[in-house]
């Protein structure tokens, strides 16, 4: 158990800003960022002893993380409307970097959930596609189609 606790603690200081970066690229927020990380770092932790490959650690986060985030925007209750007399003020989130990277953000975080995280792994965390196909759970044909109409929306957009 101290063996594990301690290998565990060493990954999450190694790779704890990486992973939440990744979450970040996922989510867009930095606060549900940091939450998706913790949630994919506590079932990891879980999940130590199955783990049998432990140069595929982050993959296997990686993993967690996506499927978690998918089941954040699936819920039906993150979907709901609530009515209110006064509609509160959001803040407006922009990189530190403006111009064109800032647009295209803007843009990335538009797409669909799934087109997002296909581009997010594929050109932020530059995965292949099978890697990202294995971080998905689905067949690079998908990863292939999901990146190309992202693209295309991406394309389009900027155009106009």
């Amino acid at each position: 158990m101290a063996d594990r606790t301690a290998e565990f603690s060493a990954y999450v200081a190694a790779r704890h800003h990486a992973l939440v970066r990744t979450a970040f690229l996922l989510t867009g927020d930095h606060h549900t960022a940091e939450d998706l990380a913790q949630t994919a770092l506590a079932r990891t932790y879980l999940a130590w002893e199955r783990i049998r490959d432990k140069g595929s650690l982050d993959a296997y986060v990686r993993r967690v993380m996506v499927n978690e985030h998918t089941t954040w925007w699936r819920r039906a209750w993150r979907r709901r409307e609530r009515s209110t007399d006064n509609v509160p003020e959001r803040e407006v989130w922009s990189p530190p970097d403006m111009g064109e990277r800032a647009e295209v953000w803007t843009l990335v975080c538009s797409l669909p959930p799934r087109q997002r995280a296909a581009v997010v792994l594929r050109y932020y965390e530059d995965l292949s596609e099978a890697e990202t196909a294995q971080a998905l759970g689905c067949s690079v044909g998908t990863v292939k189609s999901q990146t190309s109409r992202a693209i295309a929306t991406l394309r389009e957009r900027l155009g106009r």
